[in-house]
């Protein structure tokens, strides 16, 4: 089986070492990346194994046919990836693994074999072509898009599960991708903006911030008749606190990692998304709309910095 992993980052180029055991996987991937892999091949350590891992590399799509193809960038790349390889994604089945919601509406305009997918996992550069797994909040999530499975899905499914990652298939994969969004909405931002791990924000001050976020989402889940593992905000935070928070304590989010970078977040996609959609819906979501505006603030801080150097 072939598989393309489109904006490859470390979530991309972790899941390309684990399949190049079980299939033939290329990552499309920013060229000092792909040229470290080439030579002396991607290294990854942590709970997925410890190993250097050969597999094909650059950034440039080559000319095989694919099975399936991932897009594992950051929301804010979605259009701009699906315009830049829409000859590549024409007809096959795509699985977008990214954080937020809207990803799957941008690569519907693409391809009308949209498979959406949520991975609650902890992933952190620690060089070019070196990544650490630290946590892992819950198995890695897919279904077809926008509800429903079929024989592709399931044997995606097979092939992620052959590869060692945990993985489920879901019927209501928008449940799947608002229940990862929430998850998101509340610890990401705030890690961030607090330059803390998770593991800091079961402080009773951060969890009412936290407690706000999540009521506000509830009450758009709920206007736009999205099913949810959990009836209401209070059943949510108890998951929460008691399961995925001791889960995923160690990890530093991909927001805080950006801002320290000088990068752009994908706030938009998240908190953002939420505020957009509350607006749409006529629901006021003034906690979103703050940790929104603060993220903002935080890149445009940075950028500042980063320009000035």
């Amino acid at each position: 089986m072939n598989v393309l992993i489109i904006g490859a980052g470390a979530v991309g180029l972790c899941l390309a070492a684990k399949l190049s055991r079980v299939c033939n996987v290329f990552a499309v991937t920013r060229e000092k990346n792909a040229k470290i892999i080439r030579e002396s091949g991607f290294k990854m350590t942590g709970i997925w194994g410890n190993g250097i891992f050969k597999f094909g590399a650059s950034e440039e799509v080559p000319k095989i046919d694919f099975d399936y193809i991932i897009i594992a960038s950051k929301g804010i790349s979605t259009e701009s990836i699906c315009k830049q390889f829409k000859d590549d994604i024409k007809n096959k089945n795509v699985v977008s693994i990214q954080n937020g919601v809207g990803n799957e509406e941008i690569i519907s305009k693409y391809t009308d074999k949209v498979i959406g997918g949520t991975i609650i996992t902890g992933f952190e550069w620690k060089g070019n072509a070196e990544v650490h797994v630290s946590v892992e909040g819950g198995p890695m999530t897919v279904g077809r898009y926008p509800d429903g499975t079929d024989e592709e899905v399931i044997d995606f499914v097979k092939l992620i599960k052959s590869s060692g990652i945990p993985i489920t298939e879901s019927k209501n994969i928008q449940g799947a991708i608002w229940s990862k969004t929430i998850y998101n909405c509340a610890l990401n931002p705030l890690g961030a903006i607090m330059n803390v791990n998770y593991g800091k924000l079961s402080n009773n001050h951060s969890l009412n911030i936290i407690e706000n976020i999540v009521s506000e989402i509830f009450e758009i889940t709920s206007k736009k008749g999205v099913i949810l593992p959990w009836k209401t905000p209070k059943e949510y935070l108890k998951y929460l606190t008691e399961f995925q928070l001791p889960n995923t304590a160690a990890h530093h989010s991909s927001m805080l990692q950006d801002i320290l970078k000088g990068k752009m977040t994908e706030i938009d996609f998240l908190n953002g998304a939420v505020v957009s959609n509350g607006k749409k819906l006529g629901v006021k979501t003034p906690y979103n709309e703050f940790i929104t505006e603060q993220v903002k603030f935080l890149e445009f801080l940075k950028s500042e910095t980063k320009s000035s150097e």
